[in-house]
């Protein structure tokens, strides 16, 4: 989609409904044009792997052809989601594979480097989760090498592709919101991040995310997405962080906080509060915008924007489908709304058809057939991980930690 500054954003909003044309090119046309199908390996059939797999088998033209995975029982299972997808055991032996143009990097957070590098070594288009390395050097080592690539490399920050987050962001750059007040997000799920196994090689290898020393816990493996929403709508990063964690729900002689609380300093005096549990479900995962003309709240899949009383009127507000929050009445944020409302199906267009996954992968896949840009290159993939790598060590020194991107 397109950027809008704040003059063309206006002038569209004196259009009435032409003011919701934002229309991302992922949510409703075909992403690879090509004759010829893009084959694709994904490297990692745990839960994300598996998920990716799943969402690329909706895109036309593209084929999933190879999974690797050193455990076999994964491997199985991600094999059962793709038919004619071939099984490996080893990164080096998919890469030699004739059937593989890109790869997908799904595995621990650990173990991306190895495999990213590989894969660009081997001209592989990449795709890599967040975050992108547990490591400040390892993420440097990525970015450098993605420069020097022939191929597109994506981060897997998913806001900057999804639609709805596309769309909120032209209002937020507008006099919709006008001044940033403050910014809160959140990410609550209850979950223990634990993988049962009896073997205690194997309980090890699946349960890495309560292992302190290669985990970056819940700030970087769940907040690093969020914070790099935030990043993209201010064109800021935080400049330093403090936090606190401990352990609230699962006292089963884990390291790893289940309970994190944040608070991220930038440079112009604003503060993002950030709060993450694995011991209650409660409101989930969202982010918060508050402005002197509106606030919006953010939740993946959907999208709301609550005005002030004394906030102007831009005249397509008549046209908005509303939606009450106790007291207060959100404007849904809806990609495509002009279409929709021309064919008087506004409220079928709240909530997204696909996970935010399905539109990160889509636009990926649109770069490579297209010989474009990626919606988060891997210098940006690097620079949200890093907040997220400076939040989980305030987390667990409870010091203040100031973050230099300056030498990434």
């Amino acid at each position: 989609m397109s950027e809008f500054d704040r003059r063309d954003f206006l002038a569209m909003a004196a259009g009435s409904a032409a003011a919701f044309a934002f229309v991302p090119s992922a949510l409703g046309s075909r992403v690879w044009t090509h004759a010829d199908a893009l084959r694709i390996g994904v490297v990692g059939a745990g839960r994300q792997g598996r998920a990716a797999v799943g969402e690329l088998t909706k895109i036309d033209g593209v084929t999933v052809t190879g999974i690797c995975d050193t455990d076999e029982r994964r491997l199985a299972s991600g094999l059962r989601r793709s038919s004619g997808a071939k099984g490996f055991s080893t990164v080096d032996a998919m890469l030699k594979s004739n059937d593989i143009d890109a790869v997908v990097v799904a595995t621990p957070t650990h173990t991306h480097k190895e495999v990213a590098l590989a894969a660009l070594a081997a001209g592989k288009h990449i795709y890599c989760e967040c975050p992108l390395a547990h490591t400040r050097a390892d993420c440097s080592a990525i970015a450098q090498a993605a420069r020097g690539a022939g191929a597109v490399a994506a981060g897997g920050f998913q806001g900057r592709s999804n639609p709805v987050y596309q769309l909120a962001r032209g209002f937020f750059k507008s006099d919709s919101v006008r001044d940033m007040v403050t910014l809160r997000a959140q990410n609550n799920e209850k979950t223990s991040w634990v993988s049962p196994a009896s073997d205690p090689a194997r309980y090890n290898e699946l349960n890495w995310k309560l292992d302190p020393a290669v985990s970056l816990g819940l700030a970087g493996e769940l907040g690093a997405q969020q914070f790099d929403v935030f990043h993209w709508y201010t064109d800021r990063y935080p400049v330093r962080v403090i936090g606190r964690g401990s352990i609230r729900a699962w006292e089963d002689g884990r390291k790893v906080p289940d309970t994190i609380s944040l608070m991220l300093e930038f440079d112009n005096g604003a503060v993002l509060q950030y709060a993450a549990t694995i011991g209650n479900s409660y409101e989930g995962a969202a982010e918060y915008f508050y402005g002197t003309n509106a606030a919006i709240k953010l939740g993946w899949s959907h999208g709301w924007m609550f005005k002030e009383s004394d906030a102007p009127t831009q005249g397509w507000e008549v046209y908005a489908n509303r939606q009450q929050f106790h007291n207060d009445e959100g404007i849904t944020l809806i990609a495509g709304a002009t279409k929709l409302a021309e064919q008087g199906k506004l409220k079928d267009g709240v909530g997204l058809p696909h996970p935010s996954l399905y539109y990160a992968l889509a636009d990926w896949i649109n770069a490579i057939g297209s010989g474009g840009t990626p919606a988060c290159s891997m210098d940006e993939a690097a620079r949200a991980t890093v907040v997220g790598i400076a939040a989980n060590e305030a987390v667990m020194t409870s010091k203040p930690v100031d973050i230099d991107l300056s030498t990434l």
